[in-house]
């Protein structure tokens, strides 16, 4: 673990609420809300989950300054600035930080891609133009791109750079990752069904999309852990694994999306290409929420 760790525990890849007209700023601030109000170590802001793809530059640069505004405080504020274009993940880098974010999180370019040393020079590049620490984002499923062990270790000198999001579902690779980092760098999972088994190499918890409909539950697995009871950190996954799982049957964020909207959150709106989810999936998502209390 780092000195001084970006958070520790549970930080929410929140949901953007939208709906025809652009961002839903009144919806926005209702979930802001309440995830402060459910006690959230953090919230990630306009990131995969937060449709950060689609939103225009300024939606983009709008939404983390609401958020940061929003926020005041409560909780640890991750504001998501990655791109495929470097320049643009340098500028958007230094608005979050103008703005009061606490920390970015910088995903790898996507379709592009690039090399392990090219990774090296995007993530120096971005984290010298920044006054706030980067967590690295790893998601190949999404960018066609793995950052490996080796290219974490070299990353993890860099002063402002004290984190990884780690999304790549190898354990093995992992591992070696803890190996190399040594406590230069934190980690967190970015897989809802991995959260205990990072956090038994050392991880400090997950960034998370169960944790927009279920904050509690999700902060349980942590706190659990952490208090030493392993067991029941353990059996807590296990048993939100049909729930974790029903969250991920269509690409995120289209079913958080549609449960936040039965909680009465936000409007069940994505854009496109994403669309709402199968009615089979949904009633299912429904069935698993009521088993959880969450509705």
């Amino acid at each position: 673990m780092t000195e001084n760790p970006i958070f520790k525990g549970v930080a929410t890849a929140l949901i953007t609420p939208m709906n025809a007209q652009g961002v839903d700023y009144d919806s926005f601030a209702k979930v802001i809300d309440w995830q402060c109000e459910q006690g959230i170590n953090a919230l990630v802001i306009a990131g995969t989950t937060g449709e950060g793809a689609t939103l225009t530059y300024d939606e983009h640069m709008d939404a983390i300054t609401f958020a940061v505004k929003r926020i005041a405080g409560r909780c640890t504020v991750i504001a998501a600035t990655g791109s495929n274009d470097t320049a643009r993940a340098v500028e958007l880098s230094q608005h979050a930080c103008d703005a009061g974010a606490d920390a970015l999180l910088v995903v790898t370019p996507y379709y592009n891609k690039t090399t392990q040393a090219g990774l090296v020079k995007m993530y120096e590049t971005i984290a010298d133009a920044s006054t706030k620490p980067l967590i690295l984002y790893n998601v190949p499923s999404r960018t066609g791109i793995n950052i490996e062990p080796e290219t974490y270790e070299k990353l993890s000198w860099h002063p402002m750079i004290k984190g990884i999001k780690e999304a790549n579902s190898n354990i093995s690779k992992i591992v070696q990752t803890f190996q190399l980092i040594g406590d230069r760098m934190d980690v967190y999972s970015g897989n809802d069904d991995q959260i205990v088994p990072i956090m038994s190499m050392g991880g400090l918890g997950v960034i998370s999309v169960l944790s927009n409909p279920a904050p509690k539950l999700t902060m349980e697995i942590c706190n659990k852990f952490f208090a030493g009871d392993v067991k029941g950190a353990a059996e807590l996954q296990c048993r939100l694994l049909p729930l974790i799982n029903a969250l991920f049957c269509e690409t995120n964020p289209i079913p958080v999306k549609a449960a936040m909207s039965e909680m009465g959150f936000c409007e069940n709106y994505l854009r496109l290409p994403l669309v709402p989810m199968e009615e089979a999936h949904w009633l299912k998502l429904k069935a698993l929420m009521k088993e959880q209390g969450l509705i």
